[in-house]
């Protein structure tokens, strides 16, 4: 404990953000407490990033041997044992669980602190009884699934990702009600692992925060494996049928005498999966009696991570900005320095990058070309290289892909977007280029290894540099070749 019983900071919340708040502080030599009600890790070690992943691996594998003849094997359909299968899922959480070892934190300097904190005054939390003082605060208490009033939903039971790793089977059929990320991810996984899967989506389209062309690929792959998209639907009500359950769907207005695909319908399913947002963790902190504003239970900050206390800050996912674990690490980094030290800094949102891990990925940085043209007018180009003529696709026989580059006048790279294997990987050259102002011409003239995905990217800006080969500059290139042929071997 700090002098006077006071500690430096206290990180209440131990996912992302509160860990690395809690690391970063101790590593500087501040006296910090870090509070959890649970277990230490977060959604992402879990319910979320970890065992997804995981499971997503498996999927992979299982297509991967249905598939075998593109690769001249033997294709077999495998067996798939959901109680095994996800036991290993489980196995593979252990594994990486001890990085978030409450002892291992312990020997950093940090006073781990089991139980539920709530603010009894805006310099003082409650856990359990004992009574916790600081100079700041960050709350770090994340977020979870949200689940929408459906009728009879909770009758008919259902599950969201945070169930989905302690089952001990696959479902034979299943209705995801979401198409988003998550249920995007899901839901090719379960179907590669043998489930019927039908997603319904109220908007229009799947990943509607990514680039459109990007995202209608990704859907007609996803159609091709076999899940049924029903977007443009809500989802009406949930019967429990027996051991099934009856999902009836309509469009957002209601049934309606148009064509067949703008009709309501119901279908059966083994199980129903929530994947349609996320909710706030911020009940019972005692938010009122700290004076933290809040917006629709997200805890409200300034471009330092204070909020309307500025003794208290917020970071991860519970601000209801963008809910990744990268991002939470990057917000909890500034909260450090701005916390603990006079010189403050503001937290830099222009460079993002995030991906979707389904097969092939789906990654994104930036502006998308509508975004982009919208905030820049008409000096706003995008380039294009489909990865069907690209060597190591076709090599790895995954030549269905696309990367978009969106840029601004002079060739400032304002987006970029990537259907590909790897593409988690290959849109942090695109993000570097972008935090480090470098334009997307420069990224032709960089050598790439070959042959590898990455020179999609290197693709791409080579359609960029032929682009801007008109006018004065096709005029100045003819005149040079003209002047080259003259000249004497």
């Amino acid at each position: 404990m700090a002098r006077d019983d006071i500690l430096d900071i206290v990180a209440i919340g131990g996912g992302t953000a509160g860990l690395v708040t809690a690391a970063g502080s101790a590593g500087l030599g501040a006296s910090v407490a870090l509070v959890e009600r649970e277990r230490l890790g977060g959604d992402c070690l879990w319910t979320g990033c970890v065992p997804s992943k995981a499971l997503i691996s498996s999927a992979r594998l299982a297509s991967h041997f249905r598939d075998a003849a593109a690769f001249g094997l033997s294709a077999h359909q495998p067996e798939v044992d959901g109680a095994e299968l996800l036991a290993s899922v489980r196995d593979v959480r252990a594994q990486i669980e001890p990085h978030d070892d409450p002892e291992r934190f312990r020997a950093m300097g940090v006073d781990v602190v089991e139980g539920s904190a709530r603010f009894v005054s805006p310099r003082e939390v409650d856990v359990a009884g004992r009574r916790l003082r600081a100079r700041r605060f960050v709350i770090a208490t994340g977020s979870r699934a949200a689940v929408p009033p459906i009728p009879g939903l909770e009758e008919a039971g259902y599950f969201t990702h945070a169930e989905a790793f302690d089952r001990d089977s696959i479902p034979g059929s299943l209705a995801v009600v979401g198409g988003g990320p998550i249920g995007v991810e899901l839901a090719q996984a379960f179907r590669r692992l043998g489930c019927d899967v039908t997603v319904v989506e109220l908007l229009d389209r799947l990943m509607v925060r990514e680039e459109p062309e990007l995202a209608d690929l990704l859907t007609g792959r996803l159609r091709e494996e076999g899940i049924r998209i029903r977007a443009g639907r809500i989802v009406t009500r949930v019967d429990r049928v027996g051991d099934r359950r009856r999902v009836a769907i309509s469009p957002p207005g209601g049934p309606t005498r148009g064509g067949a695909g703008a009709e309501a319908e119901t279908f059966e399913v083994d199980e129903v999966l929530v994947a349609a947002g996320r909710a706030p963790n911020t009940e019972d902190l005692g938010l009122v009696e700290a004076g933290v504003e809040t917006s629709k239970g997200w805890v409200s900050v300034d471009s330092k991570l204070r909020t309307s206390r500025k003794h208290i800050f917020a970071a991860g996912d519970v601000t209801g900005g963008f809910l990744f674990t990268h991002v939470a690490d990057h917000e909890a980094r500034t909260v450090v320095q701005n916390a603990l030290f006079p010189v403050r800094a503001n937290i830099d949102y222009r460079v993002i990058p995030w991906c979707t891990y389904t097969e092939p990925e789906l990654a994104h940085v930036g502006l998308t070309e509508t975004e982009a043209r919208d905030r820049h007018g008409s000096g706003v180009s995008a380039h294009v290289y489909d990865l069907e003529n690209l060597d190591r696709a076709i090599t790895e026989r995954a030549a269905m892909g696309r990367v978009k580059i969106v840029v601004g006048k002079g060739g400032a790279i304002l987006g970029g977007h990537i259907l590909a294997p790897g593409a988690g990987t290959m849109i942090a050259e695109v993000a570097l280029a972008m935090k480090a102002g470098v334009k997307l011409g420069t990224l032709a003239s960089l050598v790439h290894p070959y042959p590898t995905m990455s020179e999609g990217v290197k693709r791409t800006a080579d359609a960029y540099r032929r682009s801007q080969l008109s006018g004065w500059r096709k005029s100045a290139v003819d005149l040079a070749l003209r002047l080259g042929r003259s000249m004497p071997a």
